[in-house]
């Protein structure tokens, strides 16, 4: 018979840190992008930390569940609604942009610094739920890192790439602003199609997985340090 209890237990251990780290990652941007001049994403609900606002069914819901059985859990991807934000509305659009850009990761970072810090909490966790609450603060720790170190890919729309834009002179900057209308592409046939393209060949083209999990593990082992968690 199936075991649809520990179906459901495996699905929450992924579910719940993917949720928080994705759906906070947006409302970071609109917090800072108010504190700097733009309150569009204020005017439309969305600096909030109720995840529920930010929630993208295909994104957040249906696509990391597809990925969950599609890997087995060894591969997750997911976004949310993107928050708006109108970058003429800020005080100084360039540079404020860059510190908009850079408020999603640095959400993500601090989360899974809190993830970490949290496991000195698990003796306080009856047994029953301890395994569960174990896994979820480790999951947690790992999706808020690859999230916030995908996001620094410096390609627009991905936070990276705006953070590019603004740092970078104009002959570099407005070639790679007007790539915008494209990277959702890009980043999906780097991310699905060239490794796929690759095992075909029997080539490792698996370029995006060694770009973000070698500094994805290295901070990691770094957050470990710092808290004192192996």
């Amino acid at each position: 018979m199936f075991d649809y209890g520990s179906l459901l237990e495996q699905i929450s251990v992924f579910a719940l840190p993917a949720i928080f780290a994705i759906t906070l990652h947006e409302a970071a941007h609109g917090w800072v992008a108010s504190k700097l001049g733009d309150d569009t994403a204020l005017r439309a609900g969305r600096v909030t930390f109720n995840p529920i606002r930010h929630i993208d069914l295909f994104g957040t819901i249906l696509m990391p569940l597809l990925l969950f059985f599609v890997s087995r859990g060894s591969f997750l991807f997911g976004y949310a609604k993107p928050v708006p934000v109108n970058f003429g509305r800020l005080r100084r659009p360039r540079i404020d942009m860059v510190w908009v850009a850079l408020a999603g990761p640095g959400i993500n970072i601090l989360m899974a610094v809190a993830a970490a810090l949290l496991f000195y909490a698990l003796p306080a966790v009856p047994t029953v739920a301890k395994l569960w609450a174990a896994l979820n603060l480790r999951n947690a720790v790992m999706f808020n890192v690859v999230l916030a170190v995908f996001n620094m890919i410096p390609l627009p729309p991905l936070d990276g790439g705006r953070v590019a834009v603004g740092l970078l002179p104009n002959f570099l900057a407005y070639p790679l602003a007007r790539l915008e209308r494209y990277g959702i592409f890009i980043v999906v046939g780097l991310l699905f199609l060239l490794p796929w393209l690759g095992r075909s060949a029997g080539v490792d083209l698996d370029i995006v997985g060694i770009v973000i999990y070698w500094p994805a593990n290295m901070i990691v082992q770094g957050i470990s340090w710092l808290t004192g968690v192996a």
